[in-house]
């Protein structure tokens, strides 16, 4: 990621008539971007003079610092973040990353012309690692604010803007194309879930939470990881996941998800060639999480480290050959059976054991904060860990 640790803790919601409010507020700024969609499709430009959208997006930029006391420690116990936010809403809603603000005593924004106000956390989630904050409206005038558009149409080679802090060096700009999309960092939690968005815009620690803007000024996604060890390979968050989520976040304080407690990637073509062994297709379990409920249920995870093409793995484990019936052989078929499973629901899983067929089910509890949500820090992503999603990984 694109600032330094995060750490554990949930905050507290909106509340339902500002989660309204806000909601409606977005739908404007919605309204607002479908008008200049439609102007393009309609041949109008989508390439606004790159100093305009500066002048006309950078006032509702910020800047975000944060600090968090660890009790435990006897020598530095404090750590720090730095950060960026785009303000969404004139109510004071700002989005971030997680990582910058999660479980932080402390959090602080600086507004475009030097004031400084506190922030309060309204809903994090540090596996999409998104976040939302509020801070109070001025007693005079209104907040600058981004409009959002949407990262559905994106395409590689499109002109790309990044404005944040990065290094402390606020209010910086820079500039770039959409390098690829739908990339896979398969070390994240639920990242087969999180396409994001590749960019070449110089992305630097204190960017995060920073918007990326497309040639109309609209806001198509929030910078969020780069790889420390390249040239200007950075990542971003989709504006439309931050929309899916944003109603969970502002009701809720967090996203709500299913857990069963597994950790594995597809059987993949080359690894059944490889080990010339009767592999069936699947969900390859190689961990199963403790205390998860695929634990008690018996499922088993892999014992047989083994480095195959440059890719390690768990083997020995069971293969999740259908989820409630449904097959989950592809990315496509594994993301859209995991992703309508809710909490509450009882599934039905379909393993292959050392040759055999065997049936498991239990009900989906709601999947807890774990160690692992923190322990995943995308900014030390190493080169070469970025994948399209043909080795899809699953924890859930």
């Amino acid at each position: 990621m694109c600032a330094q640790r995060r750490e554990a803790g949930f905050p507290t919601g909106f509340g339902h008539l500002a989660l309204f409010l806000v909601l409606v507020s977005l739908v404007a700024c919605a309204a607002v971007s479908s008008a200049q969609s439609q102007a393009r499709s309609d041949g109008g430009s989508c390439a606004d003079p790159i100093p305009e959208i500066y002048d006309r997006v950078s006032p509702a930029v910020v800047s975000i610092s944060s600090m968090a006391i660890n009790p435990y420690q006897t020598t530095d116990r404090v750590s720090r973040a730095v950060g960026s936010g785009v303000i969404m809403d004139a109510t004071g809603l700002i989005l971030t990353n997680s990582h910058v603000v999660f479980s932080r005593q402390a959090i602080m924004v600086t507004l475009d012309d030097g004031t400084t106000v506190p922030g309060k956390v309204v809903g994090s989630d540090p596996i999409f690692d998104v976040a939302v904050l509020r801070i109070p409206p001025p007693s005079t005038g209104t907040l600058p604010v981004a409009v959002p558009g949407s990262s559905a149409q994106l395409r590689v080679g499109e002109e790309v803007l990044a404005i944040g802090n990065p290094l402390g060096l606020d209010q910086t700009l820079t500039r770039g194309v959409v390098s690829a999309i739908n990339r896979i960092l398969p070390d994240t939690p639920s990242s087969f879930m999180e396409p994001l968005i590749q960019t070449d815009a110089p992305i630097n620690p204190g960017n995060s939470g920073g918007p990326l803007l497309n040639r109309c000024g609209e806001v198509i996604g929030i910078t969020t990881a780069i790889i420390p060890d390249a040239q200007n390979i950075g990542f971003a968050i989709p504006i439309d996941l931050v929309k899916s989520v944003l109603p969970s976040l502002l009701d809720k304080g967090r996203i709500i998800r299913p857990w069963l407690g597994v950790q594995g990637h597809l059987v993949a073509p080359s690894l059944k060639k490889f080990l010339r062994m009767p592999l069936t297709d699947g969900l390859l379990v190689e961990v199963v999480e403790p205390g998860s409920p695929a634990e008690h249920a018996g499922v088993r995870g892999g014992r047989l480290d083994v480095v195959i093409g440059g890719d390690a793995l768990l083997l020995g484990g069971d293969i999740i050959t259908q989820v409630n019936g449904r097959q989950v052989d592809t990315p496509e078929r594994l993301t859209r059976t995991m992703q309508s499973l809710k909490v509450g629901d009882t599934v039905h899983l379909t393993l292959f054991r050392e040759g055999e067929t065997q049936e498991v089910e239990f009900v989906l509890p709601e999947r807890p904060f774990l160690p692992q949500d923190l322990l995943t820090q995308r900014f030390v992503a190493p080169l070469g860990a970025v994948r399209r999603g043909d080795r899809t990984g699953y924890r859930q």
